[in-house]
């Protein structure tokens, strides 16, 4: 069987007199490379005047994953404030002191740091009124607030003079700098935001003052951190000698402000990089360093200065490649931007914000580290607090799923807030649910579905209430666990799964613990449900495998799942094949035990590529590899890819050894499984040299084999031809490249069904179908037939033209009257023509479609490997094998009665309208 995806895009189809219908191609227009679309939003009020959305974005050549938050500068009791670090941004927000009566409700990351030393940011700060560090050479742009609810792009210096004995006011060099003037005296004080030492190396004499009085005079050191209350004074060049030449008890004078470019000075500033929008034009970043695609994040301001954009684009992810410079200036000028600045982006790029009813903030973006970075400083919001009073309820379900199955359950939770978006002191809420037909709840907040349909429920006391709908599926025919095998290292970790159910229409749903029964041996394991809708493996035992059993006690339905602890390594590549490995610099060597791999640093991206892609072990936690160094500083690199093919680097340390050594590498835990080692290469090095390489092993731990589980789409399975004689009406279907024989066999067997036409792929066609610009899909007894074009990788520009292509026939056919049913048509498409998101987007949005207009919907792929039924979220698929050709029984939809109501009709939840008979033949 077959696993089908459906595949959506453009093609033409046209309906010819003689029976036939052929599906010719042409070429595809090339998607501009700043073209793109956005494929979903969600939205959340933070607080009065400051709002988050959150955004996909599909573009020619990448996924963007997009989070914004819009603030209203002029909101009773807003403020932008400078964010203290050194920490991480959870941290730092935790601990800021938003002041008596107010609170913290949104961070991001600020300014470019010093990384490689001081950990100290780059550019000005202020807060208060108050400077907090100067600006490093040539980094002194900044985004400003105040004085009043405005901001703006502006350029800030450092205002500050020294006055040593005997002599008059000296300009201060820096004040709190990370890389200060090569030239002059600089000022460290307790404010001081490195996570290093203070003062960086150079320095040529060094001072403490306390209360305008110096205390120590002294030769540099390896740096220290001034006590509150001291300043440390470091002078440089010329300067020094006159720091030298103080002692303890001389009065020295010490100001320090900042200096505004233009217009007042802000109460809090932060330091940036790259103006994006100047004065309402995006700017071109093309000759800059750092326009490349990364994580991103910045800063926007309307025109007067009132309304600012703080927004965060993931980068380095199969989800989100991130933005050049460029083309971020460009979005956030389409976005209102007048005048935008770029902040320290990269592994940095953090986005915490509140939720109504929390006092902790959220972590809404995906830091390309996998982990939160420590940075020096950044952004905060604040608010005022609120009455305390509840103003309305914020209710949930458990990992977002608002679906359940009939004689299961679904548990909720409601949070109140008040008039600020804070925590409300309330009891307990109240419980209802309009209209109740669906199901009922309880006073627990316990969601009982009885029957297919929809119902919203209610928490709280009107009118401070809040509401959440929930859709009842059909009745639960299968589960699968999600994943079907957990491997735990050891007693100490744990293993996290879900339990995913199935109705007959392939909808999808999870199943929470209250309604599941667990079989499995006790003194090694333990299940727990984890509150959200999922559940934990802990192991009681130090080396064990196994199997947990599952029931649905009210479907009777079972599924089994796969589980070991214990860590095992296996061998992966001992280089016995070192002589077919090929690539710049690769050959056979002698190995630490037996043959090794020889690879030479040089060429740039040249991989020694094995002679097909070696599968590494599931789950695997880390590599293991013998290196050779020769102490020329090289690292060793492996690249994998994932399991839609995405490619991904492991770098070694730097070999500065001599002989054989042992390296370990960690396996991001992100990566999509199963893993592929696709080759290996040697990068850098402070001279030129070779390493070998020996005996790749792979350790994680070992659950054992995947018992026997449902597929995530239900199989509707085969329909005879009696079956498909006895619908409305038929077509067929025949793929292209038949051997003559074969094709006037099949043609001969497809018009004894007297099908009303026959659909082909016109065989000169090549590599498959193409879009035609200005063609339109074709009607056919009230259903529309839309031919797709796959010929194109997702992120080639294929994947934009099929999701332009598709919502607009999505949208055309919802309002048609005349159309009660659209299949897609496409040459069939393996796992290198899709990814993971473009595919689930396709499935929902058809399923959305299904829902909402009550039509039927089909996806038919041509030519597949083999031929397959399935059936996902009610959206039929059908794959006619590439030696064989199917017959298709329909259902006919007439067109309602005039004067009919309109709007979307219930989903269907009988039998397929589409009855699907293949038939397979060998060639020849």
């Amino acid at each position: 069987m077959v696993t089908l995806r459906p595949f959506l895009g453009p093609l033409i189809g046209t309906v010819l007199p003689a029976l036939l219908i052929t599906l010719p191609a042409a070429p595809a227009r090339a998607a501009d490379v700043n073209d793109g679309i956005e494929t979903d939003r969600t939205a959340r009020q933070i607080a009065p005047g400051i709002r988050l959305e959150s955004y996909d974005r599909l573009h020619a050549d990448r996924w963007l994953r997009i989070d914004e938050l819009l603030v209203d500068l002029a909101a009773p009791g807003l403020r932008a404030e400078y964010l203290g670090g050194p920490g991480t941004l959870t941290a730092a927000a935790a601990r800021h002191p938003a002041g008596r009566g107010r609170r913290v409700v949104a961070a991001v990351n600020g300014d470019f740091f010093d990384i490689r030393r001081t950990g100290a940011p780059l550019g000005p700060g202020v807060a208060d009124g108050r400077l907090l560090h100067s600006p490093s050479p040539g980094a002194g742009t900044a985004v400003g607030f105040g004085p009043g609810p405005v901001g703006r792009v502006l350029r800030l210096a450092l205002a500050g003079t020294v006055t040593l004995p005997g002599s008059g006011p000296l300009p201060l060099a820096g004040f709190n700098s990370a890389r200060p003037p090569a030239e002059g005296i600089t000022a460290y004080t307790a404010d001081w935001a490195g996570s290093g030492p203070a003062l960086p190396p150079g320095a040529d004499a060094e001072a403490d003052v306390r209360d305008g009085v110096v205390t120590a005079v002294r030769q540099p050191g390896r740096g220290t951190e001034p006590p509150p209350g001291t300043t440390l004074l470091a002078g440089r060049g010329d300067a020094a000698a006159e720091l030298a030449a103080l002692s303890p008890g001389d009065r020295v004078g010490i100001t320090a402000g900042p200096a505004a470019g233009s217009g007042p000075l802000p109460t809090a500033a932060i330091g940036g990089r790259e103006q994006l929008v100047v004065h309402g034009v995006p700017q071109n970043h093309d000759r800059s360093r750092n326009n490349f695609a990364a994580p991103r994040t910045a800063v926007g301001f309307s025109r007067d200065g009132r309304y600012l954009r703080i927004l965060t684009v993931d980068g380095r992810q199969r989800d989100s490649a991130g933005m050049t410079l460029t083309a971020l200036g460009r979005l956030l000028h389409e976005r209102g931007a007048y005048n935008a600045l770029n902040l320290d982006g990269g592994g940095s790029s953090t986005l915490l914000a509140g939720r109504s009813g929390d006092t902790a903030l959220s972590l809404e973006n995906s830091p390309s580290d996998g982990r939160l970075r420590t940075v020096p400083n950044g952004l905060v919001l604040t608010v005022a607090d609120g009455t305390g009073r509840a103003a309305g309820h914020r209710v949930e379900a458990p990992a977002g799923s608002t679906r359940a199955f009939p004689g299961l359950t679904r548990t909720l939770t409601a949070v109140g807030y008040d008039d600020m978006y804070a925590p409300a002191a309330a009891g307990g809420p109240d419980w209802w649910t309009t209209p109740g037909s669906a199901g009922w709840v309880g006073p627990d907040g316990v969601f009982h579905a009885v029957r297919p349909g929809g119902a919203f429920v209610h928490a709280g006391r009107a009118p401070a209430d809040g509401a959440i709908r929930l859709d009842v599926l059909g009745a639960l025919t299968r589960i699968r666990p999600v994943p079907d095998r957990i491997g735990l290292a050891d007693r100490a970790e744990q293993g996290t799964f879900r339990l995913a159910g199935f109705d007959a229409q392939g909808a999808a749903a999870p199943v929470e613990g209250r309604d599941v029964r667990w079989e499995y041996d006790r003194s090694r394991w333990q299940v727990a449900d984890d509150g959200r809708g999922g559940f934990t493996l802990t192991a009681r035992v130090a080396r064990a495998t196994g199997v947990l059993k599952a029931t649905v006690p009210a479907t009777g339905t079972t599924v089994e799942l796969a589980v070991g602890v214990g860590s095992v390594q296996r061998t992966v590549t001992g280089f016995d094949e070192a002589a077919r490995w090929t690539g710049s610099g690769a050959g056979p060597a002698d190995g630490h035990r037996g043959t090794g791999l020889r690879l030479s640093a040089g060429a740039t991206g040249e991989s020694a590529r094995p002679p097909r892609p070696l599968p590494l072990p599931d789950p695997v936690r880390s590599l293991g590899l013998w290196v050779r160094g020769d102490g020329s500083g090289i690292r060793p690199v492996l690249r994998l890819t994932d399991a839609d093919w995405a490619e991904l680097a492991l770098r070694g340390p730097a070999v500065e050894w001599a002989g054989w050594r042992r390296i370990t590498l960690p396996v991001p835990a992100a990566a999509e499984r199963p893993l592929r080692l696709t080759g290996l290469a040697a990068s850098g090095g402070t001279r030129t040299g070779k390493l070998v390489v020996d005996t790749l092993t792979a350790t994680g731990p070992d659950p054992g084999p995947a018992p026997a589980a449902p597929s995530a789409e239900q199989d509707p399975g085969p329909a005879t031809a009696a079956e498909v004689r006895a619908r409305s009406w038929r077509f067929g279907v025949l793929p292209a490249g038949l051997p003559e024989p074969e094709r006037k066999r099949a043609l001969a067997e497809l018009r004894a069904g007297a099908p009303d036409f026959i659909l082909t792929q016109d065989a000169a066609t090549g590599d498959g179908l193409r879009p035609v610009p200005g063609t339109a899909s074709f009607r056919h007894r009230g259903v529309r037939f839309l031919p797709l074009d796959t010929g194109r990788k997702t992120l080639q520009g294929g994947g934009l033209a099929r999701l332009r292509a598709l919502r607009a026939a999505l949208a055309e056919a919802a309002l048609d009257r005349d159309t009660g049913a659209l299949v897609l048509v496409q040459p069939y498409a393996g796992a290198d023509r899709v990814d993971r998101k473009e595919a689930a987007l396709w499935t929902r949005w058809l399923a959305e479609f299904r829902r909402t207009s009550g039509k039927g919907t089909a996806v038919i792929s041509l030519d597949s490997p083999e031929p397959g039924s399935a059936r996902s979220e009610g959206v039929l698929s059908h794959a006619v094998g590439v030696s064989g050709w199917a017959l298709v029984g329909a259902d006919a939809f007439d067109r309602p009665a005039p004067g009919a109501p309109a709007g979307p009709n219930p989903a269907p939840t009988g039998r397929p309208w589409l009855a699907v008979h293949s038939v397979t033949a060998p060639r020849g």
